[in-house]
């Protein structure tokens, strides 16, 4: 009875599986037990050839042999880590080995990995796949006694291929076209060149744009505070200097009517959970993190404590199957400041909802969730305890009923201009309770004529107003893109294409680039 070869990405996680299934005997370039053998990759071992082995002609970089399409791609193997390519080469062409089973990272890139590798060293015994969420020993054992066909993943190698290939044909011809044409080193991409014009399209708005004065009248009456408001349009701004001083001068000292008083019960729901561009923007809002940065805290918080879910994920949903897993995940994480709000959540019976269980809306890994290892808080460094938090809290706010609150808008006559005012009464903090510091989450009404308390009102009261006054303000140029911006757009860059077709295309995949590439373009 030969044995089964398990095929990982990188010499950690090699050791991860092994532990799992005791293959504790070390070799050479792997480790063994009596029914498997580990071995691993070091990222990439096989990649695209460069165009010179194709053509002595390409050693030169020359406009005229542009643009360069090889009839078939040739891989070849990466010269840094060729000693390890041998090792897996040996190991596959061993006749001891039965099959093979891929267990390098579960996503697209981790698929090219292994395929490259395996059609490389000509392996053509049969393929197992270990898809996995979690790097917890259970979710191991889970894996290994749930393998998956080799041929379920070929589609998702085949766009990897088509990945690599388009990087290699639109970025190696338009970079020589380039550098050759301005004889200055210029690169080009096809997620990199599309992610830079946003960005200079940006400036050039910014160094175009003219900032224009306009003014907001507000004013007090006993109590609260009202804000002018143009009848027609509903704007509030006002670009007319002499305009705004008549209303000044018309609503002093006068007496204002309630024309309506409005009350509307509002429910705000909970956030989605995070996929990792999600997870990046808050970070880098909060925190100040690059993407690249909060990827790399994300990657330890996975790999080395096995505290969260995959990170490279696109999706913002759990599958069914994990429904019954929550409670337990739920006691992992309830320690600390997050041993109240767990209590709160069990206390009540758990209620998931499509907005956070949806199969149609995952496709390879779902959203990033706690596993069900115990956490010790105190083994995470600061870094690492920043961007768990936001996991956490957001795991706990989506299992949270809604946020709901009474809103109040009241409409003052003054002399037949109409001014507004806003007011709140929270009638259950619902989701919100996790984010009891107002920083924690963006409160995007959080000014003081919106969440004001008003007083007893009803419509036909008389309001004296106690001062009128214009405050001046300027336009402001579009902001320059923070990476927090930067991902949004690159997630949605549809808005930046006039096309209609093209911007439907745009709009229907999965944007500029993948989750897991942005840190690395930006």
């Amino acid at each position: 009875m030969g044995k089964i070869l398990v095929l990982t990405e990188k010499p950690s996680v090699a050791r991860d599986i092994a532990k799992v299934l005791n293959c504790s005997q070390k070799g050479n370039g792997c480790l063994t037990g009596t029914k498997y053998i580990i071995t691993w990759a070091l990222g990439h071992l096989v990649t695209l050839a460069d165009p010179e082995t194709y053509s002595e002609k390409y050693k030169t970089w020359k406009l005229e042999d542009l643009p360069m399409l090889p009839n078939k791609m040739e891989l070849v193997v990466i010269k840094e880590t060729s000693k390890q390519f041998g090792i897996v080469r040996s190991l596959m062409s061993s006749n001891d080995i039965d099959e093979l089973v891929i267990a390098t990272d579960a996503g697209r890139e981790g698929e090219l990995v292994a395929r490259w590798i395996i059609m490389k060293a000509s392996f053509r015994k049969p393929i197992k796949r270990l898809w996995i969420s979690s790097q917890t020993d259970k979710a191991i054992k889970e894996g290994f006694a749930n393998l998956k066909h080799g041929r379920e993943y070929e589609n998702l190698y085949m766009s990897a291929q088509c990945r690599a290939e388009a990087d290699w044909y639109v970025g190696l011809n338009v970079t020589r076209a380039l550098t050759c044409k301005y004889n200055a080193q210029l690169s080009a991409g096809r997620v990199q060149t599309p992610t830079l014009a946003m960005i200079v399209q940006r400036e050039n708005e910014i160094q175009r744009f003219i900032p224009k004065d306009y003014w907001v009248i507000n004013a007090k009456v006993n109590g609260f505070n009202i804000q002018w408001q143009d009848k027609a349009a509903g704007q509030t701004r006002i670009f007319n200097k002499t305009q705004a001083d008549d209303i000044v001068s018309k609503a002093t000292g006068q007496t204002g009517e309630i024309l309506e008083v409005k009350k509307e019960a509002r429910k705000e729901l909970p956030p989605l959970a995070y996929d990792l561009t999600e997870l990046q923007m808050d970070a880098n809002r909060r925190y100040g993190y690059s993407a690249k940065k909060t990827l790399s805290i994300m990657q330890k918080l996975y790999e080395t404590h096995k505290l969260v879910t995959y990170p490279r994920t696109d999706s913002k949903y759990i599958t069914d199957d994990i429904i019954p897993t929550i409670p337990e995940r739920l006691k992992s994480i309830a320690v600390g400041p997050y041993a109240g709000l767990v209590r709160d959540v069990l206390k009540n019976k758990i209620n998931v909802t499509k907005r956070f269980v949806d199969n149609s809306k995952v496709s390879d890994h779902h959203a990033i969730i706690p596993t069900e290892q115990y956490v010790d808080l105190g083994s995470l460094n600061q870094e690492e305890r920043n961007i768990y938090d936001l996991i956490v809290k957001r795991f706990i706010a989506v299992l949270n009923p809604p946020f709901e609150y009474e809103q109040t808008t009241v409409k003052v006559g003054v002399k037949g201009e109409w001014f507004y005012a806003k007011g709140r009464i929270i009638k259950s903090k619902g989701w919100r309770s996790v984010y009891q510091e107002q920083t924690d989450i963006e409160d995007e009404t959080n000014d003081e004529n919106q969440n004001q308390s008003l007083p007893d009102i009803k419509k036909g009261d008389s309001l004296k107003i106690i001062s009128v006054q214009t405050v001046n303000m300027k336009t402001k140029p579009p902001a320059r893109y923070t990476e927090a911006t930067l991902l949004s757009a690159m997630e949605h860059p549809g808005k930046f294409i006039e096309n209609g077709n093209l911007q439907e295309a745009m709009e229907s995949g999965s944007g500029l680039g993948t989750p897991a590439t942005r840190a690395d373009i930006i």
